[in-house]
C-alpha cells in the first residue's frame, strides 16, 4: 500500500507521521524537537487528518525514517487503504460535552484497520458528541457517540471534495461492541460492490444503503447490566 511520502515543488519530501489519532508523548516531542534540525528539516505542519507533515530533503529520508521509529512512530499511509483515524480526546475528564469516552475507540479502529486496501481511499472520524469536531458527518465511516456505551454511525460522506456530502445515518445507538461488526460488514459489503476506484458514497448512489445495513439480529447487544447503568446515568 502506499506511503504518505510527497515530493514538493521545490524537490524536498513532505513526509506525513501518523500517530494514535493526534496523540503524541512528550518525549516523542522532545524526540522530535532533537531530530527534526539534525535531517535537515525545513518544517512541519500539523494537518487536518490528525498527522504531522515534516519536510526533509529527499537524502535524509532513511534516517528521519528511522527516528521516527525509535520514536515509537511511523510513516503514515495513503492511496486506496484505510486511512488514518480522526479521533476527538472526548471523555468526562477532557470535554464537558462528550457523552462517551471514544478516544480509546479511535485509537483501536486505527490500530485494527489502518493500511487495510480499499477501492478508493477510506476515511474514519470518530466523535464524542453531535458537534462532530472530527467531522464524522464527511467521513465515508462516521462514528457519534450517543451515550456511554452508544453510538451512532453515518455512512457516504466525503469532504475535501468540490462536491462535498454528508453522510446517511446508518445504524442508531449501537453498543460499541457491534461497531467492529459493522465495519467489517461495511468493508467487505464496499470491496465486493464497487467498481475501480470508486469512493463509497459513489458505490452507495449505485446500490442504495441497504447493502451495508445489517439485520439486528446480527449484532451484537448490550449487557442488561449496562443498559440499566446508561439508563441511571441519563
Amino acid at each position: 500500500m502506499g506511503k504518505a511520502i510527497f515530493k514538493q515543488r521545490n524537490g524536498v519530501l513532505g513526509v506525513g507521521i501518523v500517530t494514535p489519532c493526534g496523540f503524541i508523548t512528550p518525549e516523542q516531542l522532545c524526540g522530535l524537537g532533537k531530530l527534526l534540525p539534525e535531517v535537515g528539516a525545513l518544517g512541519s505542519k500539523l494537518t487536518t487528518r490528525q498527522t504531522m507533515v515534516v519536510l526533509i530533503p529527499e537524502e535524509a529520508f532513511d534516517r528521519f525514517v528511522a527516528g521516527i521509529r525509535g520514536l515509537g512512530l511511523d510513516v503514515g499511509v495513503f492511496g486506496d487503504v484505510v486511512r488514518n483515524v480522526k479521533g476527538c480526546p472526548g471523555n468526562g475528564e477532557l470535554c464537558h460535552r462528550s457523552l462517551g469516552n471514544v478516544f480509546e475507540l479511535a485509537v483501536e479502529i486505527q490500530q485494527r484497520y489502518i493500511n487495510q486496501p480499499t477501492p478508493h481511499d477510506f476515511k474514519i472520524s470518530v466523535a464524542g458528541c453531535h458537534r462532530g469536531c472530527t467531522d464524522p458527518h464527511c467521513a465515508d465511516f462516521g462514528v457519534i457517540a450517543t451515550g456511554p456505551k452508544t453510538v451512532d454511525v453515518f455512512l457516504g460522506g466525503r469532504g475535501g471534495s468540490r462536491r462535498p456530502q454528508h453522510g446517511q445515518k446508518a445504524y442508531a445507538n449501537i453498543p460499541k461492541e457491534a461497531l467492529f461488526v459493522v465495519l467489517d460488514h461495511v468493508l467487505d459489503t464496499y470491496r465486493k460492490l464497487a467498481e475501480e476506484h470508486e469512493r463509497l458514497c459513489n458505490t452507495m448512489h449505485r446500490v442504495g444503503l441497504d447493502p451495508f445495513i445489517l439485520p439486528a439480529e446480527k449484532l451484537p447487544v448490550m449487557a442488561e447490566e449496562d443498559e440499566f447503568a446508561d439508563f441511571l446515568n441519563s
